[in-house]
């Protein structure tokens, strides 16, 4: 198996065509079991976030996998090959690892440095792990890109610029409205950019905050934890009215926000940080009302963190992925190691029945004496040469050691079970 990562972000997709591309939770699971259905396609992992749609694949060919993934996200979005072709990266092996890492770590974050993302990730791969679509290759994938996130916030400053897309939000409303501190806020959405949201106009002095969301007992739970105020979703218009600040993160696939409801709150600043977004298209230019979106936040980035983080980082995220490369190539000897123990321990079984034909007087004692030397005799011998050859296929260039075990003495490894077994190492197409 190979790994493959396959995605748009902000980076190469405007915001309409990742609102085509997200996935709702219920469609996520939907999507996983589809991924692996298909015919190159192992193991998946889908991250669904505002500003970014990936799928995470352990494949048995490259061009089988990408155009497997491809037809899945194509389909989802309801658009040509060729169309999403133009918004899409990718990325394998090597450079799947790295990119993977570098997310974890905040380095390829609209706003860099945000720790938010590492949430979306480990949501992520606990949906892929329910569906079981996640495998030996992306558990440890996903177990070490978490870790790496962890380890890139824990020792450098990297996220001091800048906590969140919330934040960088807060700060472009500021520079249009002024001073939002004491500002009246109304957060629409009780989940995880809806907690994050109230976190962070708590912070930052912003309030009194409401919150309102169509689970109400969602909205309380997270009004009580915060000394907000919850609002029955009902009353969503008298709440917009209350409100000079609006941040609009809900999971819903039509907009929540239309014309009519934002034309008697103004005026007012709405920060809609959802994807698809909760703004109606043709409720963006009400007089008296602001609209901020993913798109906005896009052109208006915050500034980046001092160039020794990003480089502390970067240096952090190089070790980590010939860290994980070792183990990659490690476990690809293993199960051509564990074929050649299974071919000695046929051989011995093998002469063991023609000494029996032979020796038909020995006692049970005397063959099962035979059968122990002959085994001691034949793991003494592999012992040495197959720890040596594990240290070997671990460092760069490893991979070709398993080939000529496998050459060396004919030993037949199924596909499936070359955990990783590829010419090279590192490419991105």
């Amino acid at each position: 198996m190979n790994l493959l990562s396959v995605g748009a972000s902000y980076r190469t997709a405007d915001v309409a065509t990742l609102e085509r591309l997200a996935f709702t939770p219920s469609r996520q699971v939907e999507a996983l079991a589809q991924l692996v259905r298909q015919p190159y396609v192992g193991e998946a992992v889908v991250v669904s976030t505002c500003n970014r749609v990936e799928v995470y694949a352990a494949v048995t060919g490259f061009h089988g996998g990408l155009g497997d993934i491809c037809g899945v996200l194509a389909e989802h979005a309801g658009l040509s090959g060729n169309d999403l072709a133009a918004h899409l990266y990718v990325h394998y092996d090597e450079a799947a690892v790295r990119h993977a890492f570098r997310v974890a770590a905040g380095l390829d974050s609209m706003v860099v440095g945000e720790a938010q993302i590492l949430g979306q990730l480990r949501d992520a791969y606990h949906v892929a792990t329910e569906a079981d679509s996640a495998g030996r290759l992306l558990h440890e994938l996903m177990q070490q890109t978490l870790r790496v996130g962890k380890r890139a916030h824990a020792e450098t400053g990297i996220d001091k610029a800048g906590q969140s897309v919330v934040t960088a939000a807060l700060d472009v409303a500021a520079q249009r409205i002024g001073d939002l501190t004491g500002r009246p806020a109304l957060v629409i959405g009780a989940g995880a950019m809806g907690a994050l949201s109230v976190a962070t106009l708590t912070r930052t002095g912003v309030g009194p905050v409401s919150i309102t969301n169509r689970g109400a007992a969602r909205a309380e739970r997270l009004a009580e934890a915060y000394g907000a105020t919850a609002v029955p979703y009902a009353d969503l218009p008298a709440a917009l009215s209350e409100a000079d600040i609006v941040i609009s993160a809900t999971a819903s696939s039509a907009p929540v926000l239309d014309r009519d409801l934002l034309a008697a709150a103004a005026p007012l600043v709405v920060l809609d940080l959802a994807v698809p977004r909760d703004v109606a298209p043709d409720a963006t230019d009400v007089d008296g009302v602001t609209v901020i979106d993913i798109e906005g936040l896009a052109d208006s980035r915050r500034a980046l963190p001092a160039a020794a983080e990003t480089a502390a980082v970067e240096q952090i995220v190089a070790a980590e992925v010939e860290h994980f490369l070792a183990w990659l190539r490690g476990s690809d000897i293993a199960p051509t190691v564990a074929a050649l123990r299974t071919r000695a321990d046929d051989v011995v079984a093998g002469e063991l029945r023609k000494l029996t034909a032979r020796r038909p007087e020995f006692t049970e004692e005397q063959r099962a004496d035979v059968s122990r030397t002959l085994h001691r005799v034949v793991q003494q011998l592999l012992h040495s040469p197959t720890v040596r050859v594990r240290q070997l296929a671990a460092e760069p260039g490893g991979d070709q050691y398993a080939a000529l075990l496998r050459e060396l003495f004919d030993l037949d490894v199924p596909l499936a079970t070359q955990a990783n077994a590829v010419p090279e190492i590192g490419g991105e197409a």
